[in-house]
C-alpha cells in the first residue's frame, strides 16, 4: 500500500507533523525525504553518536537541511525533558549492531535502546497537550528478537533472542505494548528483516560486500555461508512505516494498535548466493575468507509477512536482485 498524500491527515491547516528520531540515520534519513516529499512538516532528533562517521550521517541529511518543512534537533533522547507535539512519531533511534553488544558495551544498548524508548513513550503518555493529538507512534524493531526459530518466523510465536541487541529491541518492543494497554499511546512495532539500499550503513554486510568486492578486496564470511537471511529493501521498510502510521482501522476499530509486524522483504538468500548475486551486479569476482561464526548470529532468518499484508495492507516489492542492482548504481554514482 503506497499512502497517498490525501491519506494523510494533519492538523488545522492541514499540515501533518511527525518527528523522526534517529532522522540522521540510514533508515530514518530515508524516511525523513519520504516524508517531506509527502507534504509533512518534519522534526528530526539525533545526537550523532559516534558509532559511525558523523560526515556520513550528514549527508544523509544534506537535502532534509535545505527543506523548509525540516527541523534538527540534535539532542540526546534521554536527556532531554520534553518532545515536540505532532501527529506521528517514528522512532528509529537506537544503537545497532548485534556483534558489539556483549559485555560492557551492553550499557550502551540498555540506555539508546530501552530507557530513550521509553522517555518517548511516557511523554506521550502524559503531555496534556502531546498525548490527545498523537495519532500514531511508530517502533522500529528487530527480526533480532527471534533468535533461532522455526522458519518461517511468524509474530505469534515465542521469541528467543541470542544476543544482548535482540534483547534490548525486545524490551522496548514489550514498552510499546504496555504503553498502549495502560496509556493508549497508539503504538506499531515493526520488526524489519535486514535492510538494505543507498545509505546503509558502513558495518552492515552488503554494504561491505560491495564496496570491498567493487575494490577487489577480500570479504569476510562468518561461518561456512550456507546461513540465511531475508533482506529487505530500503524502499520497502520506509513504506511500512507510512503503512503503519496511515493504515485504516479495521472494521473501524484500530485492532493492530499495539502489535508488531514483521517487515521481511521474503528475499531469502544463503550468504554464499548473495555474494553470487552481487558479482553478478557488480561484474567483479569476490575474493573470500572464512572465519568462525559470530556469537549473536542466528542461522537463518525468513519472514512471515501475511500480517502486514492484511493488518497494514504493505508488501515488499523489490526483489533482491533488482535491490542490489540499485544500490550497486547507487554507489558507482558516487551518492
Amino acid at each position: 500500500m503506497e499512502a497517498s498524500k490525501k491519506e494523510i491527515e494533519g492538523d488545522s491547516d492541514n499540515v501533518p507533523k511527525a518527528l523522526v528520531t534517529g532522522c540522521a540515520g540510514f533508515i530514518g534519513s530515508t524516511l525523513t525525504d519520504r516524508l517531506l516529499a509527502d507534504g509533512f512538516e518534519v522534526i528530526g532528533i539525533d545526537r550523532f553518536s559516534d558509532y559511525y562517521a558523523r560526515e556520513l550521517k550528514e549527508q544523509n541529511l544534506a537535502a532534509a537541511m535545505q527543506h523548509p518543512r525540516f527541523t534538527l534537533i540534535e539532542e540526546d533522547i534521554v536527556e532531554m525533558d520534553a518532545f515536540p507535539v505532532v501527529d506521528y512519531v517514528f522512532h528509529l533511534a537506537a544503537q545497532a549492531g548485534v556483534r558489539a553488544s556483549w559485555g560492557r558495551s551492553f550499557d550502551i544498548y540498555t540506555r539508546d535502546n530501552i530507557q530513550a524508548t521509553q522517555r518517548l513513550l511516557d511523554f506521550y503518555a502524559t503531555d496534556a497537550t502531546a498525548s490527545p493529538r498523537l495519532k500514531r507512534f511508530v517502533y522500529s524493531s528487530s527480526s533480532s528478537v527471534y533468535g533461532d526459530i522455526e522458519l518461517p518466523m511468524r509474530e505469534d510465536r515465542m521469541v528467543q533472542p541470542v544476543s544482548p541487541y535482540g534483547v534490548s529491541k525486545l524490551a522496548a518492543e514489550h514498552l510499546c505494548y504496555l504503553y498502549r494497554k495502560n496509556f493508549c499511546v497508539p503504538t506499531v512495532s515493526l520488526r524489519y528483516f535486514t535492510v538494505y539500499g543507498p545509505r546503509q550503513r558502513p558495518d552492515m554486510g552488503i554494504n561491505k560486500f560491495v564496496r570491498a568486492i567493487q575494490k577487489g578486496d577480500p570479504i569476510t564470511i562468518y561461518g561456512d555461508g550456507t546461513q540465511t537471511r531475508d533482506f529487505t529493501y530500503i524502499d520497502d521498510a520506509v513504506e511500512a512505516n507510512v503503512a503503519a502510521a496511515l493504515a485504516a482501522p479495521l472494521s473501524g476499530k484500530p485492532a493492530y494498535l499495539g502489535e508488531t509486524f514483521n517487515i521481511g522483504g521474503g528475499n531469502r538468500i544463503s550468504v554464499r548466493d548473495l555474494i553470487a548475486a552481487i558479482e553478478g551486479a557488480t561484474g567483479k569476482t569476490a575474493r573470500i575468507e572464512y572465519a568462525d561464526e559470530q556469537k549473536g548470529d542466528v542461522q537463518d532468518t525468513w519472514a512471515a509477512a501475511a500480517k502486514a499484508e492484511q493488518g497494514l495492507g504493505w508488501s515488499a516489492k523489490v526483489r533482491i536482485h533488482e535491490g542490489l542492482r540499485r544500490y550497486v548504481a547507487w554507489i558507482d554514482g558516487g551518492l
